[in-house]
């Protein structure tokens, strides 16, 4: 039967009763109106309504409108885990417009960069980088943003740059603005940028649909159920904090906000407000399990906590059960909207050994409950290692929580989707079960408490330093940070720098966390026609010797 005498399709039409764009919005709605009175926000002694908040986002989103913010338009935000933040991943996709959270570590060239190349017209700044902000909107070199002020007493320093304060702004807004609703459910929701191997990072582009299905995923995944009470420690900035401002909206659960990573301050804020869930790197739990007044067995409340970042060590997943947090690992990238695959647990998995449900626990696992696939791939062949745990091809994924591409990067986009699938660079194989085990990074990126540094971008800058040869950058195990960057330097002849040269040099030029942590000084292995031999320099900067250089 062809397609057009279809029975199925006649009369059948898509209706607004039958068919309405997925878009996360829905959930802040839903939740107003179905918990009105739950807490949906804690911060500092505030707090707010599942009807406050909704009010709040629609008042804010009514007065963006106003500065003729719409769709297609991008409003930025550089600020820390206030409620400001999370109100503001509802209330600009309520205006049709796409939010770009930066992330606070950057440097002024970077956010110029980013703030240019996403057209950002208007932009949210916290009193504490206001500093940054300033040199970069000198930087720039199109239209500046209009700059809103989003006062914190938490903070105290910093100075106002923008036209009006955020408070101000939502109270002159209209508490019954009506959400402009996506068009389709593939339109943009979020920009967020990730770090290249080369060149400039790249702005990636997701949409409504995703945000919407990784939302609930995380619900399923985390085992968050109704009314979570949810501590923000992993960065709102970071992926849109994972789609959680969505997650919580979702499930009426308590958005707990936490303006820095403190361990006292989060353990009184896990006892305070009975936290269930939280989010973060290794080195977020690892703080916590080495912190001298984490509680201890039974002193310890029960938290559920999703780790991603390099695959945890196994004295990390160990220690967080000590002091009562039980880890589920995920994995993911900017591109697939923070994690979408998970270790997902089996039965029987509590009772093995420590460490062997450690070496369980720490791998990159299947796809997300609504994610279609995560498997490793032969790029060459496009078709899927065997199961043996020892045949090596690239990580890809395939589904709705994938993003739109890359924003005005279409070469980039097209190779990302080659061949219908999303490539992701790191390499790994497949182990009996079909889980996900990476491997090594095909483009050497380091994954440092949770964030990306590329290697290329670190030996640009030693390249410039007078006294360097030849440099080469690979990441080097950190018990505190999961893997920093490690420098191996060849001088030039009759040249001379110490290692505290080498990263004050480069922590004069890239952001701090981007720094070499350690530079080993030496020839460098190199292949006939001078490639380097990176394999080498990874195997040494595991070393006793490369770690105590």
């Amino acid at each position: 039967m062809s397609e057009r005498s279809n029975q199925y399709e006649i009369g059948l039409d898509k209706t607004p009763a039958n068919y309405v764009p997925l878009s996360p919005l829905s959930f802040l709605a839903r939740s107003a109106a179905v918990y009105p009175d739950h807490v949906s926000t804690v911060y500092e002694g505030r707090s707010f309504t599942w009807a406050q908040t909704h009010e709040r986002c629609r008042r804010f989103a009514s007065w963006l409108a106003g500065k003729g913010i719409g769709v297609g338009d991008t409003v930025a935000a550089m600020l820390p885990n206030i409620p400001a933040m999370n109100e503001a991943h509802f209330a600009v996709p309520m205006t049709g417009a796409v939010l770009n959270a930066l992330n606070i570590r950057l440097d002024a060239p970077s956010i110029a960069f980013q703030l240019d190349h996403g057209g950002a017209k208007i932009i949210l700044v916290d009193p504490e980088f206001s500093g940054v902000i300033s040199d970069a909107l000198a930087q720039m070199s199109g239209p500046k943003p209009f700059v809103i002020d989003v006062d914190d007493a938490a903070f105290k320093g910093g100075k106002r740059i923008g036209e009006i304060e955020y408070e101000a702004a939502v109270a002159q807004g209209d508490p019954t603005f009506a959400a402009v609703p996506p068009r389709d459910e593939w339109d943009a929701i979020a920009l967020s940028y990730t770090s290249g191997t080369t060149g400039n990072p790249k702005g990636v582009v997701t949409h409504h649909r995703g945000a919407y299905l990784n939302a609930v995923s995380n619900i399923l995944a985390g085992n968050l159920g109704q009314h979570p009470v949810y501590l923000w420690t992993l960065p709102m900035f970071h992926c849109n904090g994972w789609c959680f401002p969505w997650t919580i909206a979702a499930s009426a659960g308590i958005n707990v906000c936490l303006r820095k990573v403190e361990p006292t301050k989060i353990f009184e804020l896990i006892r305070q407000h009975r936290v269930t869930h939280m989010c973060g790197a290794p080195i977020v739990y690892n703080t916590l399990i080495n912190a001298p007044d984490a509680p201890k067995g039974d002193a310890a409340r029960r938290v559920v906590g999703l780790i991603a970042g390099a695959a945890p060590p196994v004295a990390v997943l160990e220690g967080a059960e000590s002091i009562g947090i039980k880890l589920t690992h995920v994995y993911g990238l900017t591109e697939v909207y923070g994690p979408a695959s998970v270790c997902a647990e089996q039965p029987g998995w509590d009772e093995l050994p420590p460490a062997e449900r450690a070496r369980m626990k720490r791998r990159q696992g299947v796809p997300y409950p609504l994610e279609e696939a995560v498997t490793v791939i032969n790029p060459q062949t496009m078709q899927e290692v065997p199961r043996d745990g020892e045949t090596i091809g690239e990580v890809m994924f395939r589904g709705n929580i994938v993003m739109k591409g890359y924003l005005k990067n279409e070469k980039a986009t097209s190779e990302a989707f080659g061949g219908g699938w999303f490539h992701t660079g790191d390499l790994g194989v497949l182990d009996e079960h079909g889980y996900v085990i990476i491997k090594d990074r095909s483009k050497d990126i380091i994954i440092s408490g949770g964030e990306n540094i590329s290697s290329v971008e670190v030996e640009d800058i030693l390249y410039k330093h007078p006294a360097v040869l030849f440099a080469a950058v690979v990441a080097k195990p950190d018990p505190k940070w999961g893997e920093v960057p490690c420098a191996f330097v060849e001088l030039k002849d009759g040249a001379s720098a110490s290692e505290a040269d080498i990263i004050a040099f480069c922590r004069s030029q890239m952001s701090g966390f981007k720094t070499p942590k350690a530079v080993v000084f030496g020839p460098i292995p190199k292949t006939s026609t001078g490639k380097i031999q990176k394999f080498l320099l990874r195997d040494q900067a595991g070393s006793a010797k490369a770690i105590s250089a």
